[in-house]
């Protein structure tokens, strides 16, 4: 077999690299847009888990007490928007005396935002969506869900653990659903150095719905909510 000297010219229509270039005047205006809608809404709490939960099922009314009590605390709380623990934080923040923040997002299947949201933002690309879920949040909260809860939960782990944004409360709510998965990052992960014994403080396996709102207030006992001058530069390199 002869094995071509060089390789083939690109097939991608002129046209198409075009269109590539002014698609970043898009993503720019989605942050710019999303920074001042979201700007003055410190402290802010993120919390994420499946669109598939049922409005009957224990998670869904679980995520709605913790919302509440987070928005009668003084958080605002910002989901993704959608159905399922999505909704249900959304609607304990609502009741609330606090902001309910939706950050929606626009897929093949169009999802549709729920009902709860004092202000709602749309995004078309997930990787700015996710900024923002980072970027205004003061603590994560993390329950049962799916693939695109274990995204969100990795980047805010990943983010953290690196040193790209400030240390923030990352707190997983379901001892028997998240188990097992902190069992294999300390047998398996940490036990082949592939993360520090540190690591796994970044992370806190809480249950009841009052003990996450006392675990944030804890974290930041000794200092403000707000970022410090430093944590604010190191956060515009998200």
């Amino acid at each position: 077999m002869s094995i071509p000297s060089k390789l083939p010219k690109s097939v991608i229509p002129e046209a198409w690299n075009s269109k590539e270039a002014w698609r970043v005047f898009g993503i720019m205006s989605e942050f710019v847009s999303a920074t001042e809608r979201l700007s003055q809404i410190h402290p802010a709490v993120s919390i994420f888990g499946s669109a598939r939960t049922r409005p009957d099922q224990s998670n869904y009314l679980l995520t709605e007490e913790i919302a509440r009590l987070l928005s009668d605390a003084g958080f605002s709380v910002i989901s993704g928007g959608g159905p399922g623990i999505m909704e249900a934080a959304n609607k304990g923040a609502f009741y609330g005396k606090s902001p309910s923040i939706g950050l929606n997002i626009q897929l093949p299947h169009e999802q549709v935002g729920n009902l709860y949201q004092n202000i709602s933002q749309t995004f078309q690309h997930f990787f700015a969506r996710k900024v923002m879920f980072v970027k205004f949040a003061s603590a994560y909260v993390v329950m049962p869900g799916g693939f695109g809860t274990l995204d969100e939960l990795m980047e805010a782990l990943t983010l953290v653990q690196t040193g790209k944004t400030r240390r923030i409360p990352i707190i997983l709510v379901g001892t028997q659903f998240w188990g097992g998965m902190l069992d294999w990052f300390r047998a398996t992960l940490l036990d082949e150095k592939m993360i520090s014994p540190e690591d796994m403080d970044l992370i806190q396996l809480i249950d009841e719905p009052q003990a996450v709102v006392d675990a944030i207030f804890k974290h930041y006992e000794t200092r403000g909510f707000q970022p410090s001058e430093a944590e604010r530069e190191k956060q515009l390199y998200l």
